[in-house]
């Protein structure tokens, strides 16, 4: 009697992950089809894109259609805001991993494959992966990348309290977040007008075990001209910036309860106050009894030497509006002459 041959069971077969690229979009149109090509153009190919156009006005929706395929898909709702546009499009999406991408930033080609490398040497659902990211107007080529204190690997608590202690701001295509990661971090704050992401990003890495930063992962972050109505005219915005400040500073204090912590969390505030101020004492004052919660003070914020005889002379509403209307004509300058060599190249 011939024995029949050992069986060998072949290992499994792994699936590469599907990574899902959002991108949310209010008219855009002079932006949205590189942030789709650079999403389309990533080397890494088990990937989605969803597009969410928010009700815009412009010929935004026109043009993100030009790309739609099996793995481009294009939808259009009213016009609720960005979070709730990136809502709409991760209620949308299959993927494995997502990765947001805002309708005027870009990723370089290799970002997302060099993240999900990354996985095979920290693997784990609630491991965070971030990116370096370089700033640009019109030529992605001369972006500036420019390394901060959040340029790291670092446990949740340790990050946070460093952008708090440097008030530094973190573009939101930097990360690749797992489903799993994504899902307890919960939906974006529809509340949320300014600095949503900074909200959002804040429970995304208090879900996580731990951030990883991987230097040669790209992120490109384009600088609009600057607008006075951005920060300092706007209600809505000044409001949604110190609520996100408070929760933000809810959510740290909810992992660590500390004096460094408090510390931190007072330094980011006195940051915020010379946004607020003197435009809204109401607000001001919210900050300050914040600020006493967590056992700090602030102080009155200081403009710029440059501007502080305008403000002896004149008062403190003059000098930062002079200085709102400084900074608007710089960046509209630097703003044309970047577009000149963009077209000329």
């Amino acid at each position: 009697m011939v024995e029949a041959p050992e069986r060998i069971d072949a290992p499994p077969v792994t699936m590469k992950p599907l990574v899902s690229i959002l991108i949310p979009a209010f008219n855009a149109e002079k932006w949205i089809a590189a942030a789709i090509a650079s999403a389309i153009g990533q080397t890494w190919e088990r990937k989605e894109i969803v597009v969410v156009d928010d009700g815009s006005t412009d010929k935004t929706l026109a043009v993100a259609r030009r790309f739609a395929s099996p793995n481009v898909t294009i939808v259009t709702q009213a016009n609720m805001g960005a979070a709730a546009a990136r809502n709409k499009a991760f209620a949308l999406c299959r993927g494995d991993y997502i990765q947001w991408l805002d309708a005027d930033d870009l990723l370089a080609p290799d970002k997302i494959e060099r993240q999900v490398d990354a996985l095979s040497r920290h693997p784990g659902p609630r491991i965070l992966l971030s990116s370096s990211w370089g700033h640009f107007i019109h030529r992605s080529e001369k972006s500036e990348f420019r390394p901060t204190p959040l340029w790291c690997d670092a446990a949740p608590v340790e990050w946070l309290v460093k952008r708090m202690e440097h008030n530094r701001f973190m573009s939101c295509a930097v990360w690749l977040v797992s489903r799993e990661l994504t899902e307890s971090a919960g939906p974006w704050d529809t509340r949320l007008s300014l600095d949503d992401d900074g909200e959002y990003v804040s429970r995304v890495i208090a879900s996580s075990e731990q951030i990883h930063f991987v230097a040669e992962a790209k992120a490109f972050y384009r600088r609009r001209a600057y607008s006075l109505s951005y920060v300092g005219r706007s209600v809505e915005k000044l409001e949604s910036q110190l609520l996100s400040a408070r929760l933000q500073i809810r959510q740290l204090r909810s992992l660590e309860e500390s004096e460094r912590v408090r510390a931190a969390c007072v330094r980011y505030l006195q940051n915020l106050l010379i946004c607020i101020y003197p435009d809204r004492m109401d607000l001001v004052r919210e900050a300050e009894e914040l600020a006493a919660e967590l056992g700090g003070r602030l102080k009155t914020p200081q403009m710029p030497l440059k501007y502080a005889w305008i403000q002896k002379l004149f008062g403190w509403t003059a000098a930062k509006q002079a200085a709102l209307s400084y900074n608007e004509i710089k960046s509209n300058i630097l703003s044309f002459w970047d577009r000149m060599l963009f077209r000329s190249s």
